[in-house]
């Protein structure tokens, strides 16, 4: 399965989540941001190569609505709904990441 993560600026939630759960199962995962800044900015063909898309917080998934709603209208996106108060690879976001992704693969 492949897996979208979107946060801000791709450097500490999404990208942890990508390094988590690229190739565990046989998933493929990759990250992105929703801001102009970011390390790896979301395109559309981002959102068209993945089967899930994971958005750590409500206002990444309107920002990908707002921009790219013919690309995810048929696709899966869930929220986690997972602050920005966390450092990349932080065990405590580790362990929420793990908690509510497993639900969905």
């Amino acid at each position: 399965m492949k897996l979208l993560f979107l946060c801000s600026q791709n450097k500490r939630r999404s990208l942890t989540a990508e390094k988590i759960f690229d190739g565990y199962n046989g998933h493929e995962a990759r990250s992105a941001g929703t801001e102009s800044n970011s390390r790896t900015k979301v395109t559309g063909g981002l959102l068209g190569w993945a089967e899930i898309i994971f958005c750590m917080e409500k206002k990444h998934f309107r920002r990908i609505k707002d921009i790219y709603s013919d690309v995810i209208v048929d696709k899966k996106v869930v929220c986690l709904y997972i602050n920005d108060d966390y450092d990349f690879m932080d065990r405590e976001l580790v362990e929420l990441l793990k908690s509510y992704v497993y639900d969905y693969i």
